[in-house]
């Protein structure tokens, strides 16, 4: 009994346990398993990237201090973090990945980058 390509429908030749006719078509198969399926998980990944992209290019040190106008003009939302840490003086640092945020007085922001 042949093997057909589950991608393209293409008679299977060669190993036994071949799954697809070509790299490309394997290729094509998993790329569509793998998309992100629904558009929220699409902008949502987009959105934290973006958000990441500007904090590190921002924190060009270990620590840098901004403005919230700063931020807001290259495009950072803040609505848009992966991670939260209090400290035990109640500080609350966001996060978006490794690198975080802490509000400070006057519209002021500290970047930090947390090192794992």
């Amino acid at each position: 009994m042949e093997k057909l390509c589950p991608e393209c429908g293409e008679k299977i030749i060669g190993r036994a346990d071949k799954k697809f006719c070509s790299d490309a078509c394997r290729n094509a198969h998993n790329n569509a398993l793998n998309k992100d399926t629904k558009n929220i998980i699409r902008t949502t990944n987009n959105r934290l990237r973006k958000n990441h992209r500007i904090l590190e290019n921002l924190n060009t040190k270990a620590k840098t201090k901004v403005t919230k106008a700063t931020l807001s003009k290259h495009g950072f939302l803040f609505d848009y973090f992966t991670g939260m840490y209090t400290t035990k003086k109640g500080d609350v640092y966001f996060y978006v990945y490794d690198q975080g945020y802490l509000a400070l007085d006057n519209n002021y922001y500290l970047l930090v980058k947390r090192e794992f």
